[in-house]
C-alpha cells in the first residue's frame, strides 16, 4: 500500500490547471503558486529538453504521465484495451517510459481507450496491461489504470472501479495499480470514501475534483476534508493529483488550498 501525509502533498494537474498560460509556462505559475508537483495527462507535443529544462528551472516534480491519447475519434482516448491494436499501444507505452526515465517521473497511467469490456477487449487489455507493466518494473516504474465516468467518456472500455480491481487482480504484477479519482468514482459508484477504504491496497494514484461539475474540490458532493482524513486513516503516501477545472482564473480559486499549505512564493 502506498503511504499519504497528515497534510497530502497537492500535484498540480497542468492539462487542466493553468490553462491559461502556455503550456512550458505553466511549470512557472504551478510553482509560483506554492505547489511541490505537477501532473500531466499527455505532454508529447513537447520535446524533453523543454520539459526537464521547466522542471529543473522550478525545482518541480513531475510525478504522473498518461500514456498517449491519439485522436479520441480515431484512438478512443488511448488503445490498451483496442484487440488488433497492440504493437501501437505498446509503441505508446515505450514512448512514454523514455519521457518517464528522462523527467524522473515515476507512474504512468496506461489508458484504456473506448470499447465495449467484450472478451477479445478484455483478453488484449490484461495481456497489454501486463506487457507494460513488465517494461516498466525493468525501469522503476508504476503502471496505473483508470476507469472514466460514463457521463465523460461514454464509450470508455473501463467504467467500473470493482472490474479494474478485478483486472489488477487478473494481472497481478506489483507494479500495476489503480489510479483512484475521486471525481471518477463518485459520479460512476458514489461512496467515495468507502470506495477509498474498500481499494486502499490497489491503489497507486490519487486524483481529486470537485462533484459533479469537476472544478475546484471546494463544492459539491464529496466531503474532502473527509476523504484526506481517510487517505490519513488508511496509510497511504504520494502526491494526490489536483485533476480539475478551476471556474476562472487557476489563482483565483486556490483558496480550498491555502489550508494545506500551498501559498504564493
Amino acid at each position: 500500500m502506498i503511504q499519504i501525509h497528515a497534510v497530502p502533498r497537492f500535484a498540480a494537474n497542468i492539462s487542466l490547471m493553468f490553462a491559461e498560460h502556455p503550456f512550458l509556462d505553466r511549470f512557472e505559475a504551478v510553482a509560483a503558486a506554492g505547489f511541490k508537483a505537477v501532473e500531466c495527462q499527455s505532454c508529447y507535443e513537447h520535446a524533453i529538453p523543454a520539459i526537464k529544462e521547466r522542471l529543473e528551472r522550478t525545482g518541480l516534480v513531475l510525478a504522473l504521465i498518461n500514456t498517449r491519447p491519439g485522436d479520441p475519434a480515431i484512438d478512443g482516448f488511448g488503445l490498451a484495451a483496442t484487440a488488433g491494436r497492440e504493437m501501437e499501444f505498446q509503441a505508446r507505452v515505450d514512448q512514454a517510459l523514455d519521457y518517464a526515465a528522462s523527467l524522473g517521473v515515476t507512474k504512468i497511467h496506461a489508458m484504456a481507450g473506448d470499447g465495449f469490456d467484450v472478451p477479445e477487449n478484455a483478453r488484449a487489455f490484461v495481456n497489454n496491461i501486463r506487457a507494460a507493466g513488465e517494461k516498466a518494473a525493468a525501469r522503476g516504474k508504476t503502471i496505473l489504470i483508470e476507469p472514466l465516468n460514463p457521463r465523460d467518456r461514454p464509450n470508455y472500455f473501463l467504467r467500473s472501479i470493482t472490474r479494474a480491481a478485478d483486472f489488477i487482480v487478473e494481472v497481478g504484477l506489483a507494479n500495476v495499480k489503480l489510479q483512484f479519482d475521486a471525481y471518477h468514482v463518485a459520479l460512476m459508484e458514489g461512496d467515495v470514501i468507502q470506495r477509498l477504504k474498500e481499494f486502499a491496497p490497489l491503489i497507486g494514484h490519487v486524483q481529486i475534483a470537485g462533484v459533479p461539475a469537476r472544478h475546484e474540490p471546494d463544492e459539491g458532493e464529496v466531503d474532502y476534508p473527509a476523504f484526506f482524513a481517510t487517505l490519513e486513516e488508511i496509510g497511504c503516501d504520494g502526491w494526490v493529483g489536483a485533476e480539475y477545472r478551476p471556474r476562472g482564473r487557476t489563482e483565483d480559486g486556490l483558496g480550498w488550498a491555502r489550508r494545506y499549505g500551498i501559498a504564493p512564493r
